[in-house]
């Protein structure tokens, strides 16, 4: 939905005059759901790292190894926080086709997000899929309405794939994830993407400067030491907290991929 400057969509509550990261992150990987002030904040980005949009398909193919990798450690249920645009194989897609009976829930605060997850993503008849408009912030809530299709008591997996570098330093994300890690059941996993400040220093530098300008999401990158603070507590699986394409790479090519961002993915320890 690419719409000229003069016009004036149905907005449903959002501001197509400020850019917003969902929809830069679209038109990065070139989608077309995605405003002029989108646009313009993300030309400014890849000035500063041209290599950008085959770092965000690195990032991509990351999140389908692991959700591969979590249908096979037995996890049948998905909680996609921040879920973004829809980018390559979506996580009930990846997830079903392990296991038909997964459950997957998706979450967003933007509302043109949950209307395009709402509308393009279909579960298979033995899983389910849920969609929650809510703010991370508010994590009971979000925790609350995903209920409806999840069972905390039980393992799930929690996906944090573009998310914790747009808490505020003042909303503490560390806070944010403790909470989540304290809801989550023991054999829980929890999945990290994070931007990196020391991957490439210069280019993350100017990134930041220029996105924090012009998108109303304002970004913190971190460091590694400072992503693998999110981990705490849970055991990390091999290879641990490393780049993008160094996590189980399922090819020379995969693994030889640009990137800016640390992943990593936990479990939280069973009893005893």
């Amino acid at each position: 939905m690419t719409v000229p400057d003069h016009e004036t969509p149905d907005n449903g509550g959002f501001d197509t005059h400020v850019a917003h990261s969902a929809r830069v992150n679209n038109f990065w990987q070139g989608g077309k759901d995605n405003f002029s002030a989108d646009r313009a904040a993300g030309i400014e980005a890849l000035e500063a790292f041209p290599q950008l949009p085959a770092a965000l398909r690195a990032g991509v193919a990351f999140r389908e190894r692991a959700v591969r990798f979590l249908a096979g450690e037995g996890i049948r249920q998905f909680l996609d926080l921040g879920c973004g645009m829809p980018a390559g194989n979506p996580v009930h897609a990846l997830a079903q086709a392990a296991a038909p009976e997964s459950r997957v829930v998706y979450v967003d605060s933007d509302p043109m997000v949950i209307r395009h997850a709402q509308a393009l993503y279909s579960s298979s008849p033995e899983g389910a899929c849920g969609f929650v408009h809510g703010d991370v912030l508010d994590y009971r809530h979000v925790v609350a309405q995903a209920a409806k299709t999840l069972d905390f008591g039980q393992p799930v997996a929690v996906l944090m794939a573009s998310l914790l570098h747009l808490i505020p330093v003042d909303d503490d994300a560390y806070g944010l994830v403790s909470a989540v890690r304290s809801m989550m059941a023991p054999g829980s996993f929890l999945l990290i993407v994070h931007p990196s400040s020391d991957i490439r220093p210069r280019e993350s530098r100017q990134m930041e400067a220029r996105l924090n300008d012009l998108v109303a999401q304002k970004r913190a990158y971190r460091d590694r030491a400072q992503v693998s603070e999110f981990f705490a507590t849970l055991d990390l699986a091999p290879p641990g907290v490393v780049g993008v394409p160094a996590w189980r790479p399922d090819s020379e090519f995969a693994a030889a991929a640009p990137t800016m961002a640390w992943c990593g993915v936990g479990r939280k320890p069973l009893p005893g």
